[in-house]
C-alpha cells in the first residue's frame, strides 16, 4: 500500500488543528434573509395551490348542478305506439 492516505489523513488533522478561517461577517444574516424568502415563497405558493384547488372544486361543483350528469337523458324517439 502507498502512503497516500496517510497523507490526507495527515492534512486533514493539520486543517483541523490550524486557525480556523474567518467566517464573513454578513453570513449568517444572509442566510436567515435566504431563509426567510424561501419559506415566504413557499407559503405563498402553497396558498396559491390551496386557492386553485377550491376554485376546481367550486367550477366542478357549478358544472355538476347546470348540466346534472346524473340524470337520464331525454329520449330522442317516442316509444312505439301500442294499442291501437
Amino acid at each position: 500500500m502507498s502512503g497516500f492516505p496517510d497523507r490526507k489523513e495527515a492534512r486533514v488533522r493539520q486543517l483541523m488543528e490550524g486557525p480556523y478561517p474567518v467566517v464573513p461577517a454578513g453570513l449568517a444574516a444572509g442566510a436567515a434573509a435566504r431563509g426567510d424568502r424561501l419559506l415566504r415563497r413557499r407559503r405563498t405558493l402553497r396558498g396559491f395551490g390551496w386557492a386553485l384547488l377550491f376554485a376546481a372544486a367550486v367550477a366542478f361543483t357549478v358544472w355538476a348542478v347546470l348540466t346534472q350528469p346524473w340524470a337520464t337523458p331525454p329520449a330522442d324517439v317516442s316509444p312505439p305506439l301500442e294499442g291501437w
